[in-house]
């Protein structure tokens, strides 16, 4: 028979390697976000002198693998700019994407448009495609942080391509971390939305 002294120092122990073991594993809660309320604007303050689309086909939203995933990335460009890294807690409620084009159709929607998927409307309406270059929150320093959205637009006619147009839009953090990357990214896509809604409404489509 062991020594009592030996039972009680072995079963600490393992009490401790199973305690360690626990902290390894537990997974602390996940923070998620998204791009908040959609703001409540005149849609005309963007337009200038033209009008959006009565209705308009919007295909599923293309974007690099890397997007289609519900990590929030980031990149510290002052270390290494070709590296990206996604944060440890904090997630996207969806693959930001998904928020971009949901956000793009509430806000058509919110101008006036009809606004149906790309199965629906692509035989007789205008198509909107969208392929997303870029959506990253970008440390220039270690307190320093922007918001970096980059999309391309086609508009097709059918499947005739009637115009294509690059936006990019760059929108400073209020703080260094998941938070305020998420908050800039929202603010960064309502403006690139703007931007896109602008152009639309000076194509020569029917109104």
């Amino acid at each position: 028979m062991l020594p009592l002294q030996k039972i009680h120092a072995g079963w600490c122990f393992a009490l401790l390697c199973a305690l360690l073991a626990g902290c390894a594993t537990h997974v602390g809660p996940v923070n998620l976000y998204d791009f908040g309320p959609l703001p409540e604007v005149n849609p005309t303050n963007a337009l200038g002198s033209g009008t959006v689309p009565t209705a308009l086909s919007i295909a599923a939203m293309q974007a690099p693998a890397a997007l289609n995933s519900q990590q929030m990335l980031y990149r510290l460009s002052y270390v290494n700019d070709l590296q990206t890294r996604a944060y440890a807690g904090s997630r996207w409620s969806m693959a930001p994407a998904q928020l971009l084009e949901q956000r793009l159709k509430a806000r058509l929607a919110q101008a006036g448009t009809v606004v149906l998927s790309g199965s629906e409307g692509a035989n007789t309406l205008p198509t909107l495609r969208i392929e997303v270059d870029q959506l990253i929150q970008n440390f220039s320093s270690p307190q320093q942080s922007e918001a970096q959205l980059a999309l391309r637009a086609t508009l097709f006619n059918g499947r005739i391509p009637l115009a294509q147009k690059s936006f990019r839009q760059q929108t400073a953090a209020a703080s260094a971390d998941a938070a305020g990357g998420a908050r800039a990214m929202a603010e960064a896509s309502d403006a690139l939305i703007n931007a896109l809604i602008a152009w639309l409404a000076g194509m020569p489509l029917q109104k």
